[in-house]
């Protein structure tokens, strides 16, 4: 599917429609330039889950988590990872990167995921962002991933 997004309410819209449908431990991976909306759509995700939280990029740190005081709910964790700064695969072993798949109620959300290629699981999501215009985003993704 591919949604043109001139405002973020149309960010914002597209995800909390993915919110609904996702399953615990899926793993959403964002693909895009900087400034295409990658930390924006998960700012909404994490709203969209009911989780309280004030998301930032994790460009510096490289994991962050965000969850919810409702331990009841399927989802009530979401890890939110950047690996923009990864330079070698083997350094995704160093933040047990592979465990976050399996944690319970969680999911996982990796903005830059092209050096895990070769680790994400097959349930992964893959979200295209593309920067058009300063108001104007492209984003692509298929609604049977998982």
């Amino acid at each position: 599917m591919e949604v043109l997004s001139k405002t973020t309410e149309t960010t914002k819209e597209l995800a909390c429609r993915i919110a609904l449908d996702l399953e615990e431990n899926t793993v959403l991976a964002l693909h895009g330039d900087l400034g295409s909306g990658k930390t924006t759509f998960t700012r909404y995700l994490v709203d969209a889950l009911g989780i309280n939280a004030r998301v930032q990029s994790p460009t510096f740190i490289l994991h962050r988590h965000y969850s919810s005081e409702d331990k009841t709910k399927l989802i009530n964790t979401v890890h939110h990872l950047d690996l923009y700064r990864l330079t070698q695969p083997s350094e995704l072993e160093e933040l047990d990167f592979v465990e976050l798949f399996n944690t319970p109620n969680s999911i996982v959300v990796i903005e830059w995921p092209d050096i895990a290629h070769n680790v994400l699981p097959q349930n992964t999501m893959h979200i295209y962002f593309e920067y058009i215009d300063e108001n104007t985003r492209k984003i692509t993704y298929d609604e049977n991933t998982n």
